[in-house]
């Protein structure tokens, strides 16, 4: 027996990403979001509605989305919570510092293992936006022997939209393109 819960946005994981972005004055703000993905190989969506971080979006044309870990679950909860346009510490409370992105007018946060730097590309009517991954970049600290980001060095997390918790990613449980091969 199964139950029906009508329409829900019940999908794992869901990725924790921090979008950062810096005003016209040059100042970083940032902010949780949850509802996004990633489309083809280099486009990013985020389904957001309007934020200090949406108008920065819009005037520099450029965005950085960190991946939330959970060692710093605190902090990205945190930039989720607070505006930047009511609070003018909220980097430096949660604990961020930045390095300005070479490929695009965003800032990288330091703390945050891994980030893709994007060009906005448009926003639909219905609130989503769409960028364009000019580059990706990980702390060396957490690359593996291979030089490529090492998920034992690290650990995402990801939105439980049902009951509002952030859960640990991690465990190795199979191998992509290669363990189905078995019911061939």
């Amino acid at each position: 027996m199964r139950k029906n819960f009508g329409v829900k946005p019940f999908i794992y994981p869901q990725p924790v990403l921090i979008l950062a972005t810096y005003d016209q004055d040059g100042k970083p703000n940032a902010m949780n979001a949850a509802w996004g993905g990633t489309a083809d190989f280099d486009k990013v969506f985020i389904d957001l509605s309007h934020h200090q971080t949406t108008d920065n979006m819009l005037a520099t044309g450029a965005f950085t989305v960190g991946i939330a870990d959970k060692e710093h679950v605190v902090a990205c909860d945190y930039v989720g919570l607070v505006s930047g346009a009511k609070e003018p510490d909220k980097m430096r409370k949660a604990g961020f510092t930045v390095t300005k992105s070479e490929f695009v007018n965003a800032p990288i946060i330091n703390e945050l293992p891994l980030t893709l730097e994007c060009k906005l590309l448009k926003v639909l009517d219905d609130g989503m936006h769409i960028g364009q991954v000019v580059n990706v970049s990980c702390d060396e600290k957490y690359l593996g022997e291979d030089g490529l980001p090492d998920l034992s060095k690290f650990t995402p997390i990801t939105f439980d939209p049902i009951h509002n918790k952030y859960i640990a990613l991690g465990e190795v449980v199979g191998n992509a393109f290669k363990d189905g091969k078995q019911l061939k």
